[in-house]
C-alpha cells in the first residue's frame, strides 16, 4: 500500500531536495509568505496548550465537528500529535489513508471532518520512538504530502508542550492563529502561560473542566477551581471563548468514537462547544474583515540560523 511507504520513508529518513519535507523546511529559513499556506485551506487554527491532560484534543475533536455540522464548514483535523495520536479513536476512524495520483495522502472522513493522523500510518499499538528529524519529517508529509482539498479551516491538534513539533508547525505553516486551552487549575495555566508565550496572535483562551454540575442535585463543583482561564485571558488582555464542563458524556464520546457534539446535539456540554465554534468563526471573520490587522502568527523564539 503507498501510504505503507509513505511510513518507511520516514523511516528511512529520506529528506531528498524533492521530498516534501525540504519544501516544509525552506518556509523557516526565508521562504515566500506563499509557500506558508497550504493550497486550498482558507484558515489554519492551532489548538494548543503547555501540557497534556487538560483536553486539548477532546476540545480540538469537538470544535472541528461543530464547525463541520453546526456551521456547515468544509473542515479538516491533523493531528500533530506524533507521539500520541488520539484522533483515530476520537473520530472513529481505523483505515489507513489511501493515495492519489500526486503521491498525496487522501483523508480519512467522518463525521464530515477530513482526518490526517500517525495513528492512521502506524500499527495500533506500536511505540513511537523517533528522534526529531523523523518527527518534522513526519509532520511534513501530513501537512504537506495530504490532499486536503478544499477548506473553509483546518484545525491542527498540536502536541502537549512547547517543543520541535510545535515550533515546526508554527515556523511553517500560515496559521490564523492559536485557541489555548487549560483547565482553572493554577498549576495548568502556568503551563498554558507558556503556550500562550509561543504566539503572536491568540484566537482566546477555551476554560476546559470549569465545572461540574451533579446530575442528582444540580450544584455545581468546581474541582479545579474557579474562573483561572477567565482571570488569565483579562489579565493578559485576551478572549475567554469558551467555557466546557466537566462531564462524562465527553469521555463516554471519546472513548467510544462519537464526539459529544454528535451524541448529545442538545446537551449543555454540546451547547458549550457549539458556542466555542461561533467565537471562533467570528474571530476569524473579525481578521478577515479587518485585512490590515492580519498577523502571520510566529514564534516567540528565535530561527535557527
Amino acid at each position: 500500500m503507498a501510504s505503507v511507504a509513505l511510513l518507511r520513508s520516514l523511516r528511512r529518513g529520506e529528506t531528498r531536495a524533492t521530498s516534501v519535507s525540504d519544501k516544509f523546511s525552506s518556509a523557516s529559513a526565508g521562504g515566500r509568505k506563499t509557500e506558508l499556506r497550504l493550497d486550498g485551506v482558507k484558515d489554519i487554527i492551532a489548538v494548543a496548550s503547555g501540557k497534556g491532560g487538560v483536553g486539548k484534543s477532546s476540545t480540538a475533536v469537538n470544535l472541528a465537528v461543530a464547525l463541520a455540522n453546526r456551521f456547515k464548514l468544509k473542515i479538516g483535523l491533523l493531528d500533530a500529535d506524533v507521539y500520541g495520536p488520539s484522533v483515530p479513536i476520537m473520530m472513529s476512524i481505523n483505515q489507513k489513508p489511501q493515495v492519489n495520483q500526486d503521491m498525496k495522502m487522501i483523508p480519512v472522513e467522518n463525521y464530515g471532518v477530513k482526518c490526517m493522523s500517525m495513528g492512521l500510518l502506524v500499527e495500533k499499538d506500536a511505540p513511537i520512538v523517533w528522534r526529531g528529524p523523523m518527527v518534522m519529517s513526519a509532520l511534513a508529509k501530513m501537512t504537506r504530502g495530504v490532499d486536503w482539498g478544499d477548506l473553509d479551516v483546518l484545525v491542527v491538534d498540536m502536541p502537549p508542550g512547547t517543543g520541535d513539533a510545535q515550533i515546526t508547525i508554527s515556523q511553517n505553516l500560515k496559521l490564523s492563529g492559536a485557541v489555548i486551552v487549560s483547565t482553572p487549575q493554577d498549576v495548568a495555566l502556568a503551563d498554558a502561560n507558556r503556550g500562550i508565550s509561543m504566539f503572536d496572535k491568540i484566537l482566546g483562551l477555551v476554560e476546559n473542566m470549569s465545572c461540574f454540575v451533579c446530575p442528582h442535585c444540580n450544584e455545581a463543583s468546581f474541582i479545579f477551581g474557579k474562573e483561572g482561564a477567565r482571570q488569565m485571558a483579562a489579565k493578559k488582555g485576551l478572549k475567554l471563548i469558551g467555557e466546557i464542563p466537566l462531564e462524562m458524556k465527553i469521555r463516554e464520546g471519546s472513548d467510544e468514537g462519537v464526539p459529544v457534539v454528535v451524541s448529545s446535539p442538545g446537551s449543555v456540554v454540546s451547547k458549550a462547544y457549539e458556542d466555542l465554534a461561533q467565537n471562533v468563526v467570528n474571530r476569524l471573520k473579525e481578521l478577515h474583515d479587518n485585512p490590515e490587522n492580519e498577523i502571520q502568527m510566529k514564534l516567540n523564539v528565535p530561527h535557527s540560523s
